[in-house]
């Protein structure tokens, strides 16, 4: 006897998002050309949404007729390793300006390189360092890349290095 199909991690959440996201340009193709006539700015994206949409319905419909199986959303489909980068991007984001460049990235690789190798502290604080050391020094000194200033005066450490040569 033939055993129904098992949805994959995370196919349900795929499928709905791509179908808001069809159903959203669809609305904001039919915003372009308001189908005023078939010759309209908007009628092949909006035809072309359309589509998307009823495929999408088709699809969704597909999708809830198969089993659950036994997905989790925190094991499958949102593990720590998807969501602790991301947390850690968006506090990256809010970091840069108020502390600068330096210390932010510094952090935020400490913490992430920590979280996903599991090495000692000492690794993870060479890593971090030595990393954020190689990319500011590429960037600033040879690029000359303006970067968050924040707390550490990078504008003396420059004039410092310029200065030996």
């Amino acid at each position: 006897m033939d055993m129904p199909p098992k949805r994959r991690p995370g196919e349900l959440i795929f499928n709905v998002a791509i179908l808001l996201a069809s159903l959203f340009l669809l609305y904001s193709a039919y915003g372009i050309s308001g189908f005023e006539a078939l010759s309209a700015p908007g009628v092949v994206p909006m035809a072309t949404t359309a589509i998307m949409a009823i495929a999408g319905v088709f699809i969704l419909r597909d999708t809830l007729r198969k089993d659950r199986g036994d997905q989790t959303l925190r094991r499958d489909i949102l593990p720590a390793v998807v969501v602790v980068p991301i947390v850690m991007i968006l506090g990256y984001a809010l970091l840069l300006r108020p502390l600068g460049f330096l210390p932010t990235s510094a952090l935020f690789l400490f913490i992430l390189v920590r979280f996903l190798s599991r090495r000692s502290w000492g690794f993870c604080l060479a890593v971090a360092l030595g990393t954020v050391i190689v990319i500011w020094a590429i960037f600033r000194l040879i690029f000359a890349v303006l970067m968050p200033q924040g707390i550490v005066p990078e504008g003396r450490i420059v004039a410092f290095i310029t200065s030996l040569f």
